[in-house]
């Protein structure tokens, strides 16, 4: 093959060009933020990549694995109440400070159910408990807890190591509603930690049309995958969502009365 002297030419230009681009430091061409001339998505206002859709706010996450992100309400004793009861164990309407004692950060869940002073909808949750090895009891008498979204539905706190009890009354469970995926508990005496996604039903006019869903992971390990909740947790009886709903309400941490009691730290709260 011949090469003239234009082909030689322009073959020396372009090696020469590359060279340049190649060489330390040379600027780079800076990659777009976003386009203006893709398709819409469907269902939204927004183009694909949309340069102008508005970007997430930044979040700092906890130092450690657990610890509350900047954004997160944290639970405290101070965050909590508790309802009054007489002698006979009848409530006798008045709210009172959290009765539980703490003890190096960690409450002792003991002295009644506790909620919180203020009400949540959808949110993200996170809690550590520990059940001690020689509480008494079993079954569902060994090492109970609770927490109750918005007061009425339940995702179970029990010792399942070694302690056989109904399916829907197993830790990670919706009680009595969907039993968890496995059995992911730690040897009682050692923390168990919860990270739940609660997505409250959808109302209108007070009325449900659209159930909640609960994503819940016990230490690490994800026991229920978006599950529809049924209603608002019974014992012993099935539920439904007849009647009224709020669109917000307090959580509520269940005192099952173990002897000795369950310990619960770290709380904190993300509304969604």
């Amino acid at each position: 093959m011949k090469y003239t002297a234009t082909t030689l030419l322009l073959a020396l230009a372009s090696f020469s060009a590359l060279a340049a681009d190649s060489k330390p430091g040379a600027p780079e061409k800076p990659s777009p933020i976003g386009y203006s001339d893709t398709p819409v998505i469907p269902g939204t206002q927004w183009k694909v990549h949309d340069i102008d859709r508005p970007r997430p706010d930044p979040v700092a996450p906890g130092e450690k694995p657990g610890d509350a992100p900047a954004d997160a309400i944290v639970i405290n004793a101070d965050a909590l109440q508790a309802k009054e009861k007489d002698a006979k164990g009848k409530e006798t309407g008045k709210i009172i400070p959290c009765p539980w004692t703490i003890d190096s950060g960690v409450m002792m869940i003991s002295g009644g159910d506790c909620w919180t002073k203020q009400g949540f909808a959808s949110c993200q949750l996170h809690l550590e408990w520990m059940s001690e090895p020689n509480t008494k009891g079993n079954s569902q008498k060994k090492g109970n807890a609770g927490v109750f979204f918005m007061d009425r539905y339940e995702s179970q706190m029990l010792d399942c190591d070694n302690n056989p009890t109904y399916a829907d009354g197993m830790t990670g469970g919706v009680y009595g509603q969907t039993p968890p995926l496995v059995n992911a508990v730690r040897p009682a005496g050692q923390w168990q930690v919860y990270d739940i996604v609660f997505t409250a039903p959808k109302l209108e006019g007070g009325k449900v049309v659209e159930p909640a869903y609960i994503t819940t992971f016990v230490n690490g390990i994800c026991v229920q995958n978006h599950t529809k909740i049924m209603g608002p947790t019974k014992h012993k009886n099935i539920t439904d969502y007849s009647g009224e709903f709020p669109e917000k309400a307090p959580i509520r941490i269940q005192d099952h009365k173990n002897e000795p009691p369950v310990r619960i730290r770290n709380i904190w709260i993300r509304p969604l």
